[in-house]
């Protein structure tokens, strides 16, 4: 194998294994230190930056950062990163000073449809670029589908106000209670450039008999969420099914046991497993005494003269092709009917452009989603660009903030005059953290607590108001605790070939055996011959230029804990724990660009 090149940006980036997974390259670890040290509104500021919602997503991100978290490879459960992006939200200082201040406006005016986040994110990058963004929705406060579809018991309305009020105290024109009807109306407008993050805004329907008859208690369970959210629902039925596995569902079963539902059911299709319901969002509705059924599809809607009384399930099993595809079969067991009041169904949602004329150069797919360039966002329209739901179907907060910051840069090029496909590479610092011969400026002690509790609101009490958060959050002691549990993947192990003496004292100490010295070879057959044989050929290895005696240093990043024992032990100072941080490239940043390194 040839010596790795470190100085690419993304070689010690996708090491940082959390911050490689989140869609807005939030960089964890640095984040988590200032959390220890006490210095939450440092710890904002840098979330800010990256993720724009810190204290919304803190409550609500779907955490693609856990899975990936090395604690999860030494322990059972990763940090809990997500829930320590509150805690800088929850103990932060006023950081308005600390927010950009209004520029003069350079002339260029933006258009943007929806107050969602990959909307707001938009217009966050592009408002101190000196640009009037205009941003339009069909609700009368900003916030999307965080404020329409996710319950207040667990993002409550303060935190929405407060978070997207620093997006438009930027000097955003918001226009509330404004449907955009028409893109050709708009285009007609003259903005320079148009912004379309209008979301997922349609629920899907189930077509199966009885739906029309019985449609006065059957809803559908995004339009439901709203009509809670804005009040005009305040009950339910006592007896009720959620027909979904997903988010929605959990939040839609929720929500019916706060608003007098006593006997609160979720059927689903599929296995409990295979729910694309998050894990903790399904321990949550069963903790609140809410069952989950699987491998029941829904084939009529029961109802006497108009009223409904029930629905009818069919009974399925998972069977497997050769490929490993998975078909739903019926199993052969009687159909069951379980009595309800209300129905509520989460089945998935769709986006609708019905706005959107034929003839405004916009093109459309088969499936009737735009056509979106996925690293540009530009449609076939050059002044247009998507984002969020809205570009390329539903999925969740985080990613709508890093369409929008792809968009924005994007739309900032375009109206620079610049090419908008060359995409600047992003800006690199590393930095040693060595402060004396066996001492770092990090603590690196690997302990093995467990991940720490949430503190959740005593069910009985957050049962009866719809209102009360359930999540309470961490208090400092517990965030103290919580953040010692990371282990710093940021601060990389740096080899010097020309220092190293071969000694092997660092491949003696390593607890975790990943560094190997060994003759070079092709990489499946080096990854074979490792101290620890790696069969995960997606996380790098770290292959140096030829030693002394001929051999390479070989060190497997997949499974590297970045304790430093490898450099407190080297004799010569070969090995140095390196800080690496990362700052994507955003609207307005000054980066190198492609032909040079980043690093």
């Amino acid at each position: 194998m040839k010596p790795t090149d470190i100085a690419a940006p993304d070689y010690f980036h996708k090491v940082v294994d959390c911050q490689w997974a989140c869609p807005a390259h939030t960089p964890v670890p640095e984040y988590i230190r200032l959390i220890a040290q006490g210095r939450y509104s440092d710890a904002y500021m840098i979330n800010w930056q990256s993720n724009v919602f810190p204290g919304i997503l803190g409550r609500t991100c779907d955490r693609p950062c856990e899975p990936a978290c090395r604690r999860g490879r030494v322990e059972e459960n990763p940090v809990a990163i997500c829930r320590l992006k509150r805690v800088a939200a929850d103990f932060k200082d006023d950081i308005k000073q600390r927010l950009p201040k209004p520029t003069p406006k350079n002339g260029k005016r933006v258009a943007l449809v929806g107050g969602g986040p990959a909307s707001l994110t938009v217009a966050r990058d592009l408002t101190p670029l000196g640009y009037h963004c205009t941003v339009f929705d069909a609700d009368p406060e900003a916030g999307g589908m965080m404020r329409t579809q996710i319950p207040k018991f667990r993002l409550p309305n303060s935190v929405i106000d407060e978070e997207t009020g620093y997006i438009l105290g930027l000097g955003v024109e918001f226009k509330g209670g404004h449907r955009i009807e028409s893109m050709k109306s708009l285009l007609a407008e003259k903005y320079d450039a148009i912004f379309v993050g209008s979301g997922a805004p349609r629920g899907r329907e189930l077509d199966i008999p009885g739906r029309k008859e019985a449609a006065a208690n059957i809803h559908i369970g995004i339009e439901w969420l709203a009509n809670v959210s804005f009040g005009h629902t305040d009950k339910i039925g006592k007896r009720v099914i959620v027909l979904g596995g997903g988010n929605t569902a959990m939040d839609c079963c929720r929500t019916a046991r706060r608003l007098g539902g006593e006997k609160v059911t979720v059927v689903v299709r599929s296995g409990f497993e295979e729910m694309k319901a998050s894990p903790w969002e399904k321990e949550d509705a069963i903790h609140e005494d809410i069952p989950i059924l699987n491998y029941m599809v829904p084939v009529a809607f029961k109802h006497v003269a108009g009223k409904l009384i029930g629905v009818t399930f069919q009974h399925v099993k998972a069977e497997y092709d050769a490929k490993g595809r998975r078909n739903l079969v019926p199993s052969g067991d009687p159909d069951q009917t379980i009595p309800c009041d209300d129905v509520l169904v989460a089945v998935g949602q769709e986006n609708a452009f019905p706005w959107i004329e034929q003839d405004c150069g916009i093109e459309f797919d088969k499936w009737h989603m735009p056509k979106v360039d996925p690293n540009t966002f530009a449609s076939t329209n050059p002044k247009v660009f998507f984002g969020g739901d809205a570009a390329f179907g539903p999925k969740n907060i985080i990613w709508a903030v890093a369409h929008g910051h792809d968009a924005a840069l994007s739309i900032h090029k375009m109206l620079s005059g610049e090419d908008i496909t060359e995409r600047p590479l992003p800006e690199v610092h590393v930095s040693s953290q060595k402060m004396g011969i066996h001492e770092w400026s990090y603590d690196n002690d690997i302990s093995n607590d467990k991940r720490f509790k949430v503190p959740h609101r005593d069910k009985v009490i957050a049962l009866k108001d719809i209102r009360a958060e359930v999540e309470l959050g961490y208090d400092v002691k517990l965030a103290l605790g919580e953040a010692e549990r990371c282990l710093n993947c940021d601060v990389q192990t740096v080899f010097s070939t020309s220092l190293c003496i071969e000694c092997d004292a660092c491949a003696d100490i390593c607890p975790m055996d990943c560094i190997t010295f060994t003759n070079n070879g092709e990489e499946d057959d080096l990854r074979q011959r490792l101290k620890a044989p790696s069969p995960h050929p997606d996380q790098d290895l770290y292959v140096s230029s030829d030693l002394k005696t001929g051999r390479v240093m070989v060190k497997d990043e997949d499974v590297c804990l970045h304790c430093g024992l490898c450099a407190e032990r080297c004799p010569t100072g070969a090995w140095d724990m390196q800080k690496y941080f990362i700052e994507m490239t955003h609207a307005g940043s000054s980066c190198p660009t492609k032909s040079r390194s980043a690093a």
